[in-house]
C-alpha cells in the first residue's frame, strides 16, 4: 500500500505536547542502538525562535565541536528543528550522562568561540552569507545555564 496522507502513521515528535514542553535536553526516541536526543533552545510557539543565522551559526559550531570531541565516535548526526526551537542530536554507544556532557561542553565551545567559524566560505557552505555568531554565542550562554545541573533523570519529556 502507497503512503498517503490518510493513512500516514503520527510520528513519535507529533506526540510529544508542545503546549508543555520546556527549554532542555530530552530523549526523543531509541532506535536499536541509536538514540535521538531533542534539544529544546526556545519554547516552542512562544513568538521566540532561532533566527536564521544564528541557527546556521551554532549548526556548523556544534557539529563541528561534536564531532571532534572526545564522543566523536557516538556522534552520527547533529542538525537543526525545522520549527527552529532546537537541534537534533543523534548517537550511539554514549551514556545519557556522556550525551548530556557532549551537549553541555559543545555550547560551553559556542558561548566563548570568537573566530572563523568553521566550513563558512562558499565552497564550503550553500548559504555561506548567512551567520550570526553573536547570536549563536547568546543562545548557548543561555542554554548552558538552562543545562547547567541537568540528569539523566531530566531526559523525559515528563520529568
Amino acid at each position: 500500500m502507497e503512503p498517503t496522507a490518510e493513512n500516514f502513521q503520527k510520528i513519535a515528535s507529533f506526540t510529544v505536547d508542545h503546549t508543555k514542553l520546556q527549554k532542555g535536553m530530552y530523549t526523543s526516541r531509541i532506535d536499536g542502538d541509536v538514540v535521538t536526543y531533542d534539544i529544546r533552545m526556545k519554547r516552542p510557539n512562544q513568538g521566540d525562535y532561532l533566527s536564521c543565522g544564528a541557527m546556521h551559526t551554532f549548526e556548523h559550531l556544534f557539529a563541528t565541536y561534536a564531532r571532534n570531541s572526545r564522543y566523536k565516535d557516538g556522534v552520527i548526526y547533529v542538525g537543526p528543528m525545522g520549527c527552529r526551537t532546537g537541534f537534533y542530536l543523534l548517537v550511539r554507544g554514549l551514556t545519557q550522562q556522556e550525551a548530556i556532557d557532549l551537549v553541555r561542553e559543545s555550547f560551553a565551545f559556542i558561548a566563548q568561540f570568537d573566530g572563523e567559524i568553521p566550513g563558512s566560505h562558499e565552497a564550503e557552505c550553500g548559504n555561506y552569507r548567512d551567520h550570526d555568531l553573536p547570536g549563536a554565542r547568546e543562545v548557548a550562554r543561555d542554554m548552558c545555564a538552562v543545562l547547567a545541573n541537568w540528569t539523566p533523570a531530566d531526559l523525559s519529556y515528563t520529568h
